[in-house]
């Protein structure tokens, strides 16, 4: 069975760090290009980053230079690493798998097999 496990969120001061994880089990993982989504309270899910099987990254241009994903497959984890973070970064984080064709996305009605999210807070 598919699953999708977040980690890593917390409350963090504007100009901090934070690193997520996304332990994927029952698939294998360098087969899928995988997407990290924001979700701030009422809005829609936003995706800030996506790596393709062949290891190619993918950011909006807001999360460039700031937000790092990338992929251990041996761990079949995949990892969010944000730096410099600033208060819109706040909002519930998840990964999900993508079912599209495309090499990567940032639209989540081309993702499945949600994670349960994690919560991160960048605030003074």
């Amino acid at each position: 069975q598919v699953h999708l496990v977040e980690s890593g969120g917390g409350l963090v001061q504007p100009g901090g760090s934070l690193r997520l994880s996304c332990a994927a089990s029952g698939f294998t993982l360098d087969d899928y290009a995988i997407g990290w989504f924001r979700q701030a309270p009422g809005k829609e899910r936003e995706g800030v980053s996506c790596i393709a099987t062949d290891g190619s990254t993918y950011y909006p241009d807001s999360k460039k230079g700031r937000f790092t994903i990338s992929r251990d497959n041996a761990k079949i984890t995949v990892y969010l690493q944000m730096n410099s973070l600033k208060p819109e970064d706040t909002g519930t984080y998840y990964c999900a798998i993508l079912k599209s064709d495309l090499i990567c996305s940032d639209y989540e009605h081309d993702f499945g097999s949600w994670g349960q999210g994690t919560q991160v807070t960048v605030s003074s």
